[in-house]
């Protein structure tokens, strides 16, 4: 008998899950703006007892719709099909280069629409709690922090984060390391659902459309970035931490309420529920929404590692500024940044013979900071110091202009700060640009200048 051939599956890309999007909202079809939330939760997007409580029991297994194709069915089937022990499944990559889990997204923008006032009323919660902080992050990270706390000290509550095998064709995104509850693409579907929730209790759009915009997916822009590499600024605005503590414990006391919950709650006073939601705030807040996000080597195309790699000693002392020069453009998004590593890493590794590309870490403009030799391993960026800093190298040629202010930003105000908290800079670090420790232009004047204003400039 010859193997059942698979419908074609479209790649596990946002645009796929647009074109399905597409297809079961048009009117034409006799689709509206809540089908796919509806259809989310019948494929089993909302699995967990305190979504329930706030959008209501699972309708019945669906059928396939017929605006969509098999594969298409297919590959919504699997990415909504709530398996905490196979958390990936549920992701896809976006256009900006980071992975979002469908699942806490599409609870989100059910629970907006609903309160913007499309479809039924949501139920008042008792103690009362946020319903769309409760779908998307605050039951996930309580729940997850309280197992956590119960389990063995190896257990982790949130991460880790993951690579795809193809960022052109993405079919099988693998975690780096073992699951907690809150994978990385959980935590940016949660904090994504939150975002365009908050926008569609506002007033209903088509979520289709809404989507397109906030991840500047098929639009092509270069000239700026995307709604969603803002993800976590707009986050805070809505849930900063002290917010998230407050709803964390709340969707906690609903929890108490509900079966098959109250297990995970016994013996549980309320004191504990406050530390486990300072807690669970408090390191999700410094993960996901203090700390700028990192695309790891896997996600930008590196090439291994030549040789073997010196171990730095963190803390270290120093951080050394640096333009790239060649690209001279700022990248704007995923794609040109992580050509712009590639081409970078190939001109170090084959034309410098460096063991690989020299910078600890680069700055796109598009929002991001790429993975070089990382926090771990000593570095090619400043010659003679490799050893005492990490090298920052921004792309573009900085001689006559400067970076844009947001790039400025979050090298100033997120990844320096960041750098601190963690435990790789010291707190009395010094900054310098590479002009002072070698015969170079570099970082270029216009941007040397700007960093003498800077924290720990020497």
């Amino acid at each position: 008998v010859s193997p059942a051939v698979s419908p074609a599956v479209p790649p596990r890309h946002m645009d796929s899950v647009l074109e399905i999007l597409d297809a079961l909202e048009s009117p034409a079809r006799g689709g509206s703006p809540g089908t796919a939330a509806a259809l989310g939760r019948g494929l089993g997007v909302c699995s967990t007892p305190g979504c329930q409580a706030v959008l209501g029991e699972p309708p019945g297994t669906p059928e396939r719709p017929p605006a969509l194709t098999p594969g298409q069915w297919q590959l919504l089937t699997e990415l909504l099909h709530h398996d905490p022990a196979t958390q990936q499944l549920g992701a896809v990559l976006a256009p900006d280069g980071s992975t979002v889990a469908l699942g806490p997204l599409l609870a989100g923008i059910e629970a907006g629409l609903r309160s913007g006032g499309f479809g039924r009323p949501l139920p008042t919660l008792d103690p009362p709690a946020d319903p769309l902080l409760a779908v998307t992050i605050a039951e996930a990270l309580g729940t997850s922090f309280l197992l956590a706390q119960r389990g063995d000290n190896n257990i982790t509550a949130l991460g880790p984060g993951g690579c795809w095998d193809d960022v052109e064709n993405p079919q099988n995104y693998t975690l780096t390391g073992p699951p907690s509850p809150v994978p990385d693409p959980v935590a940016i579907g949660a904090m994504d659902g939150v975002v365009l929730g908050a926008r569609l209790a506002k007033g209903p759009l088509s979520v289709a459309e809404l989507l397109r915009g906030y991840y500047g997916t098929g639009n092509g822009s270069e000239a700026g970035r995307p709604p969603s590499s803002y993800r976590r600024r707009d986050f805070r605005a809505l849930a900063g931490q002290g917010r998230l503590e407050k709803e964390v414990a709340a969707v906690l006391g609903v929890l108490r309420t509900l079966s098959p919950s109250p297990e995970l709650l016994r013996n549980v006073g309320t004191e504990e529920v406050a530390a486990v939601a300072h807690r669970a705030a408090r390191e999700f807040s410094e993960r996901y929404v203090e700390c700028p996000a990192i695309m790891p080597r896997c996600l930008w195309g590196a090439r291994p590692y030549r040789g073997t790699p010196t171990p730095l000693h963190p803390p270290l002392g120093s951080v050394f500024l640096h333009h790239t020069l060649e690209p001279a453009q700022p990248c704007w998004t995923f794609g040109t940044c992580a050509r712009a590593m590639r081409d970078m890493q190939r001109f170090h590794q084959d034309t410098r013979g460096w063991d690989d590309i020299g910078y600890s870490f680069v700055v796109g403009s598009d929002g991001y900071l790429y993975e070089g030799r990382g926090w771990h391993w000593v570095g090619a960026h400043t010659k003679g110091y490799n050893t005492q800093g990490f090298g920052i190298g921004i792309v573009g040629d900085f001689t006559a202009t400067l970076p844009d202010p947001d790039t400025l930003a979050l090298v100033r105000d997120e990844l320096l700060p960041c750098a601190v908290h963690s435990g790789h800079v010291q707190p009395d670090f010094t900054l310098r640009g590479h002009r002072q420790l070698g015969h170079t232009d570099c970082p270029g004047n216009a941007l040397f200048q700007e960093i003498q204003s800077w924290p720990g400039f020497q």
